[in-house]
């Protein structure tokens, strides 16, 4: 298998679904991708916003892995990357197996830590219907399966481009799966 890299980056100034490819973006320490309407150190997704404004941002950096895409484009939804929001478009990443805590360097200065799960929502199905389901699936013993991709929080700022490897640092301790943030 090759090495995990970046695939694409996006962002987007205005809080809309999806996102816009660029040649590059910049990670800031402590706020996310500068230049996106969900950076800063507090909540920025509107639903949260209204419920806690105070709240910490878990949700800095949206990464996803381009197998969802594939998946999705077999089973009807022809949707490309950038389109579900996501900032970093990954590759050769298993991003849901992480464990929470995870840091994951991309590129030569960039460092995000996995906070957990995006979760999914209606806003899916207002894309294209019956596209929240697709990214939901459930486990022979009933589990729910979350593959809309993780959210990270930046701790070293930097450039981010297409190619770019990731590596994979795991936190010391056991394995603490994912939950939604």
């Amino acid at each position: 298998m090759a090495p995990a890299r970046v695939e694409a980056v996006h962002r987007s100034s205005v809080h809309g679904f999806s996102k816009h490819a660029e040649d590059a973006i910049a990670l800031v320490a402590g706020l996310g991708v500068e230049g996106d309407a969900h950076a800063g150190a507090t909540v920025k997704h509107r639903s949260r916003v209204r419920r806690d404004p105070t709240q910490p941002n878990l949700r800095q950096v949206h990464l996803m892995h381009a197998e969802l895409f594939e998946e999705l484009m077999a089973a009807g939804f022809p949707v490309w990357p950038g389109e579900l929001g996501e900032n970093v478009t990954t590759r050769g990443l298993d991003l849901l197996g992480l464990s929470t805590g995870t840091r994951l360097r991309l590129g030569t200065q960039a460092l995000v830590e996995v906070t957990g799960l995006r979760n999914p929502c209606s806003q899916l199905d207002k894309f294209q219907p019956g596209l929240m389901q697709a990214v939901l699936e459930r486990r022979d013993d009933g589990t729910l399966v979350r593959k809309a991709g993780v959210m990270a929080v930046v701790v070293q700022g930097g450039e981010v481009r297409p190619g770019d490897a990731i590596e994979v640092l795991p936190p010391e301790g056991a394995h603490r799966p994912l939950e939604p943030v």
